[in-house]
């Protein structure tokens, strides 16, 4: 069982940034290569980027189990849906239900927040994502390309969920 605290304080913030390199050189060098991985990490899950996402809406939430950090999470509501823009988990707690723990959690906050869609993207190679999320329940509805300057785009697919 996974406990989730949502991130507000300067040390939770170190703590995605750990995490998110962690995660992210693990799982996304071969994907995107390490250039993109590197980029992204700076402009997009660094202390002072996620204190300004976090300013424009976005909440984020660390995901803990037996006192120890295994991921993060972050949700923004967009009118009646709630974006998933970012579910990680260290490798060696993935593949134990904890991603289906954090789904749970991610549809009773939509359902608080009065939303009847879930939405995320993910990369086209990220092929064992994109499966997980399927078996929960997402659909792919189209592709997405999103400029995110210095000569890199993110290639996705969106996805969604309708809830209840």
């Amino acid at each position: 069982m996974i406990s989730f605290t949502e991130a507000i304080e300067e040390h939770h913030f170190n703590t995605i940034e750990i995490l998110a390199n962690s995660v992210w050189h693990e799982h996304y060098i071969p994907i995107i290569g390490k250039a993109q991985v590197d980029y992204m990490l700076k402009k997009f899950q660094s202390r002072g980027a996620i204190k300004q996402q976090i300013k424009d809406g976005y909440h984020y939430f660390l995901m803990e189990t037996h006192a120890s950090n295994i991921g993060y999470l972050c949700i923004k509501k967009k009118s009646k849906s709630l974006f998933l823009s970012k579910l990680y988990l260290l490798k060696i707690h993935r593949e134990k239900g904890f991603g289906k723990q954090a789904l749970a959690f991610i549809e009773t906050k939509a359902k608080n927040m009065d939303c009847n869609t879930i939405s995320l993207t993910v990369n086209k190679n990220n092929l064992n994502s994109m499966k997980a999320y399927e078996k929960v329940g997402f659909k792919n509805i189209g592709d997405i390309i999103i400029d995110i300057g210095n000569g890199f785009v993110m290639d996705d697919y969106k996805m969604e969920k309708s809830i209840v």
